[in-house]
């Protein structure tokens, strides 16, 4: 992907089970994985969107 690419993930919050330290099913361990990764990778701008379900919005510099 070229600098300037955009990556959207949809469902980041899975129903703000995510954010519940409580969840620790197998979905939400794989998306707060994802999430981290995403948010952690100096490739990428990102910013996690709360629209809906939520969307991780990563823009490659």
């Amino acid at each position: 992907m070229r600098s300037g690419g955009v990556i959207l993930l949809d469902d980041a919050l899975q129903d703000g089970a995510v954010a519940d330290p409580a969840a620790h099913d197998a979905d939400t361990e794989a998306i707060r994985a994802i999430n981290c990764k995403v948010r952690d990778d100096p490739r990428v701008d990102a910013v996690l969107l709360t629209i809906g379900d939520g969307v991780m919005m990563a823009r490659k510099r």
